[in-house]
């Protein structure tokens, strides 16, 4: 294995120097750190993650928190691929990740239900989803771990988190049905009350309609799957059967309310139009295929890690929210009938 006194050796300067070169440092002139830095891809230099761990007192270890719930990745691969995202980005720094998942009874509990948090197995933890709540996070960060939400943000607290463009994708994706398509009768099916994705795109759905001179409908449920929007949909047309359209907090949602359309005999898109949020992978083989909005998941992920990283090294003093773009997938159950 090569070492880093190996390169020092090689370009007849000192291990610290290397080191600087090789971890970002100041001390070191562009040319010297040039050198270094092709002399350790050259000699395929790799960290000895034991040895530092060792001299930092660090783990080089991140804890991917998720409901259980939320991490059935076959059905539903959301946070895996944010996850898969953190975990290139953290690895080229010599990082890895822990996946731990997490049931209502130990969010109840608190993180002293949690080892790996108590004996701080690793140096930062990502609390990734709606179901931490506020209580339980900021209990985290009073561990002394490096703490990163990811699809989720305290109101009142300053905490660093990463979001979609929530709000604005539900506002674009609701004026696509109003302003394309003429709907006028839009009903939305929401999440949680207290989930801020689902808050926000419930407002992002209520600006569209109310510029429209529209009424809004708007249909609470207890969670965000196929069960719950397919009796949210069938609440909806209940209560106003004049509905033409409804958007959904997620593809999960949306892919129950189409259930529900289907066996009522609705046509869709025809006489129902029904959209999305998420574009996860099924969304593209439901039938229709299912108009939502993507969230650039690997990015989100990427950015989280470099996020992370930054406050574990002390670059970044501000605790804030940063905000990641969306777009607009438009397929056929909206009544376009050719995918764009």
């Amino acid at each position: 294995m090569i070492t880093i006194r190996d390169l020092a050796e090689q370009l007849g300067v000192s291990v610290a120097t290397v080191s600087r070169a090789l971890n970002d440092q100041l001390g070191v002139s562009p040319e010297l750190r040039q050198r270094v830095l092709d002399l350790a891809a050259e000699m395929n230099y790799r960290p000895n993650v034991a040895a530092r761990n060792l001299s930092t007192d660090r783990t080089h270890t991140v804890i991917f928190m998720v409901h259980r719930r939320r991490f059935p990745a076959a059905a539903d691969p959301f946070y895996s691929y944010i996850m898969h995202g953190m975990e290139a980005s953290l690895s080229l720094e010599g990082y890895s990740i822990m996946l731990l998942t997490v049931t209502d009874e130990q969010l109840a509990q608190g993180p002293q239900s949690l080892p790996a948090l108590q004996e701080k197995r690793a140096d930062a933890v990502v609390l990734a989803g709606p179901e931490f709540l506020p209580g339980f996070i900021l209990s985290v960060a009073r561990l002394g771990l490096t703490t990163l939400l990811v699809d989720n943000a305290l109101r009142e607290t300053p905490f660093p988190a990463v979001l979609a463009d929530n709000e604005g994708g539900s506002r674009t994706l609701t004026d696509h049905l109003i302003k394309v398509h003429g709907h006028t009768h839009i009903a939305f099916l929401q999440g949680p009350k207290g989930w801020i994705s689902c808050e926000e795109r419930s407002a992002g759905y209520q600006f569209a309609v109310n510029a429209a001179g529209l009424e809004s409908h708007i249909v609470e449920s207890e969670d965000t799957t196929p069960e719950t929007g397919q009796d949210a949909f069938l609440r909806a047309i209940k209560d106003r059967p004049e509905t033409t359209a409804i958007v959904a907090s997620n593809d999960a949602m949306a892919i129950g309310a189409m259930r529900a359309a289907r066996q009522l005999g609705i046509k869709m898109p025809q006489e129902m139009a029904i959209v999305g949020f998420d574009n996860i992978f099924w969304s593209a083989y439901a039938d229709p295929s299912l108009t939502t909005v993507s969230i650039p998941t690997i990015e989100v992920g990427r950015l989280a890690a470099r996020l992370l990283l930054e406050r574990l090294y002390g670059t970044v003093t501000a605790s804030s929210r940063t905000i990641v773009a969306t777009q607009l997938v438009i397929r056929n159950s909206c009544g376009c009938m050719e995918a764009a």
